[in-house]
């Protein structure tokens, strides 16, 4: 079960009901047939794909994608700013922006990995199911905004995964035409259910007026150059007070924190990938000092750029990096 260190938006199933394990297992063993090798694994589903991992890995600095990660055996620790959390099995994490986060898969271990799965969206498509069911959902917490969640699956919604994977043994056309019901399937029944208010809010906080989501996008677009806070809510019309305000609420940084974050995760996957050193991997995402890079890349990351490329590789955490996706912002 999830257990906080510090705050976090989160709603356990009211009334302490356990999770249905027996649901779980089901899933695992259809997994397992699908994939017993490590890594983040595409299935034949476009938006759906299988992460195992038969060992521990060091915390991985990413940056979340729009995305519902449901944990089915293992444990992950999840840092999001000041915020930390561990998720178990029946647990599930939500991002519904690009997040600069780090995780960590514990203790894995070849006869008991860690898997997870996973469903990309994007929140035109929630707000979409949100339009046609006509869903209505009342806030519950103005406070709770940041732009991810956890939260724990319940019966209903670990059915919907067993019918999405029992999709992949049917014809391709079935796969195609199916998969996409059962997924708005999934976004009502997460719109619905214990974790609505927080899982609506985030899809319409850019909507709200607040500028938010802009933002981001304006950061993800400047990222490799510098900027002031000043020019970034002029570009956005925002007060400065306002952007700082909203934007550490959501992301739980400010603007500029957002940017370094962003800059220092594409160096690493540059240097990650082979095609750059340390130096021109800087120069890249807008570093014009060496040595501010490896100060700041240090301080986000414990080691210097090369030591660092160099334990991925040795712990196998660059596969978790390199599969995963979820570095690819631009």
């Amino acid at each position: 079960m999830l257990k906080e260190e510090s705050k976090f938006p989160s709603l356990l199933n009211e009334g302490g009901s356990s999770i249905p394990s027996n649901r779980l297992e089901q899933i695992v063993a259809m997994t397992e047939k699908l994939t017993t090798a490590d890594g983040r694994h595409q299935t034949l589903i476009p938006f759906l794909s299988i992460s195992r991992y038969s060992h521990q890995t060091p915390p991985i600095p990413v940056v979340l994608a729009p995305s519902f990660c449901l944990i089915l055996q293992g444990t992950k620790k999840v840092h999001l700013g000041s915020h930390i959390v561990h998720a178990g099995a029946g647990d599930f994490l939500i991002s519904m922006i690009d997040l600069p986060a780090s995780a960590q898969v514990n203790g894995a271990a070849q006869e008991y990995p860690y898997i997870g799965l996973r469903i990309d969206f994007t929140t035109q498509e929630i707000a979409s199911v949100i339009t046609e069911a006509q869903v209505k959902v009342s806030p519950r917490d103005k406070k709770a905004n940041i732009g991810a969640f956890i939260g724990a699956s319940d019966t209903d919604l670990l059915d919907v995964f067993i019918r999405l994977l029992k999709l992949i043994d049917k014809p391709e056309e079935e796969v195609r035409y199916l998969s996409g019901f059962i997924k708005r399937e999934m976004i009502f029944r997460l719109l619905s259910g214990n974790y609505g208010h927080l899982f609506f809010q985030q899809v319409f906080f850019d909507q709200q007026a607040d500028g938010v989501g802009k933002a981001i996008s304006w950061i993800k677009e400047n990222f490799a150059r510098s900027f002031t806070v000043e020019e970034l809510a002029k570009a956005i019309n925002m007060s400065v007070s306002g952007l700082h305000h909203k934007f550490k609420t959501i992301t739980t940084m400010g603007p500029l924190q957002y940017q370094k974050q962003l800059r220092l995760q594409e160096a690493r996957r540059l240097m990650l990938s082979g095609s750059m050193d340390a130096t021109t991997a800087a120069v890249e995402v807008g570093y014009e000092s060496s040595s501010q890079f490896s100060r700041e890349y240090r301080r986000l990351f414990g080691l210097p750029p090369l030591q660092d490329i160099k334990a991925l590789k040795k712990h196998s955490a660059a596969d978790l990096l390199e599969k995963s996706g979820i570095l690819s912002f631009r």
